[in-house]
């Protein structure tokens, strides 16, 4: 076989393969996607990010389905290590559904603040010391991270990888936002809270979600 026949052997196979995959996506097992805002300002451009990357990830198949977590409004104090009770209140009802075996993927959206998360996110990262001693619950889960900030250079790349950070400690499956951009995940600017004009933030949403999916996809 020559390499021109060659060539077109393999690529009409690799196509009739990825051709078969997409067709069995509709039949493959629901899987769910969670984004989870860690703004204090519930409705705003954190949460707005996230719907927009969670809609990417619906698009993918009809086997996704997603929810959107806000965390403004619940009781999430600062995580004491000592205190048996440290995961009650607005943490608590959080537990069984973040570990849920149908969960496949989470999504973490936060504003940037000097540079790095919310003391909100920070929070509930660490209130998700519960899953390590769950036997790591979260593990092999997919995880996304999405940032916004005041401006292009505000701070959301160290900001995603200080949640990436946190949530490598729970075992779980980090992605970031897939091509065209493939950075860490994706950036946002909020411009009087609006991320509408922010046409390459946007589609940084959009390619995380999309990963995402994807890659759950893959797993499942």
């Amino acid at each position: 076989m020559n390499r021109r026949k060659f060539l077109t052997t393999t690529l009409a196979a690799g196509a009739t393969s990825s051709t078969v995959s997409a067709a069995a996506t509709p039949n493959a097992k629901v899987v769910r996607i969670l984004g989870v805002s860690c703004s204090p300002r519930k409705g705003k451009t954190t949460s707005a990010s996230l719907q927009i990357c969670l809609d990417a990830a619906k698009a993918v198949s009809p086997a996704i389905t997603t929810e959107l977590i806000e965390l403004a409004g619940r009781n999430i104090g600062v995580y004491d290590p000592t205190d048996p009770k440290a995961v009650q209140g607005g943490f608590a009802d959080l537990i069984p559904v973040l570990s849920s075996p149908d969960v496949a993927a989470i999504v973490v959206g936060t504003p940037v603040y000097f540079g790095n998360m919310s003391s909100l996110c920070k929070a509930f990262l660490d209130h998700c010391m519960v899953f390590r001693q769950q036997s790591f619950a979260l593990s092999g889960k997919v995880c996304g991270v999405v940032a916004v900030g005041a401006g292009r250079n505000g701070g959301q790349e160290l900001t995603l990888q200080s949640v990436q950070a946190g949530l490598m400690g729970q075992n779980m499956i980090i992605v970031g936002d897939g091509r065209p951009t493939s950075h860490f995940g994706a950036t946002l600017i909020n411009t009087n809270d609006d991320i509408s004009k922010d046409e390459f933030g946007v589609s940084t949403a959009k390619n995380l979600g999309r990963h995402v999916a994807e890659v759950v996809l893959r797993l499942a």
